[in-house]
């Protein structure tokens, strides 16, 4: 049995129920739960994506609203940026594709806030179009069973071309293929503890047969403490306009954070990011 073969098999009888699996879940669905994964657990994503899709069914129902409701609904998903891409995506889609998600990467690509692998995987996923997909995951698993390293190095376009040389040339077969390499590296080939002992490619794996040697390559940089963060600070900002339907003012945004420093920083960063909108009165959202 290939390597692709033994993944797509072992996926078939282990996946995991997730919305964006089902028979039926639309294209546009598709999109907005990459949008919501993207460094963002799959356990909180859930709900949400379900109550956003019951809100807004299709790219010209969130269209229609103004973008602070797209960000009013983000809720705690974490960097709400993602909200204001979405939104402006979806204007896109109605204006230029009559409301339709396009199926061509390059088209998705022309789409505000995607980039190539919700590009790829909007193709691969609600299409069946074949394309390589590469996330942390698959980059993870692609480290170990093909380079024998404990973990990859930082993104490259080689990523691309190594998990190119790996996908089948049926299509069905290549999706199947794509989100297997994916829960692979999510449940099994995870970061800290693999559970090597039942990997479906474990006889091929290139690190195991090598003894685990550990990781000596370049790492990514660590991401700075969350708590007492400008991000903290920010977030903590933006969860009292979207508790408020009205102008928050300058003094109910003081006692939001007692440091007026990072507190001034922090608004002034939201206003940047199109996340705040600066009235007579107070902040809205936009």
């Amino acid at each position: 049995m290939t390597f692709a073969a033994a993944v797509v098999d072992w996926y078939h009888a282990n996946r995991r129920d997730l919305p964006w699996r089902r028979d039926g879940f639309t294209a546009w669905g598709t999109l907005v739960s990459e949008f919501m994964l993207q460094q963002t657990p799959v356990s909180r994503v859930i709900p949400r994506l379900e109550e956003w899709l019951t809100q807004w069914p299709t790219p010209a129902d969130l269209a229609a609203v103004p973008p602070g409701e797209a960000v009013r609904a983000w809720q705690s998903l974490g960097y709400p940026r993602r909200a204001l891409w979405l939104h402006a995506c979806a204007v896109a889609i109605t204006e230029r594709h009559d409301g339709v998600v396009p199926e061509d990467v390059e088209a998705l690509l022309a789409l505000p806030g995607i980039g190539d692998y919700t590009a790829r995987a909007v193709a691969v996923f609600a299409y069946g179009e074949r394309h390589p997909v590469v996330d942390t995951n698959i980059r993870r698993v692609i480290a170990r069973a093909v380079d024998g390293q404990g973990e990859p190095g930082p993104p490259s376009k080689r990523d691309l071309a190594s998990m190119e040389a790996l996908l089948p040339h049926d299509r069905s077969a290549a999706a199947a293929f794509n989100a297997g390499m994916m829960e692979l590296g999510a449940l099994v080939c995870v970061a800290r503890v693999p559970r090597c002992d039942v990997c479906p490619v474990r006889e091929a794996c290139a690190w195991r047969r090598a003894g685990y040697p550990p990781y000596d390559g370049p790492r990514k940089a660590v991401q700075k403490k969350y708590e007492g963060s400008d991000r903290q600070v920010r977030g903590l900002i933006l969860a009292e306009l979207r508790a408020s339907h009205v102008p928050v003012t300058d003094a109910e945004i003081e006692r939001v954070w007692p440091d007026a420093r990072q507190r001034d920083r922090a608004v002034a960063g939201l206003l940047a990011d199109g996340l705040a909108i600066r009235t007579p009165t107070g902040y809205v959202l936009p």
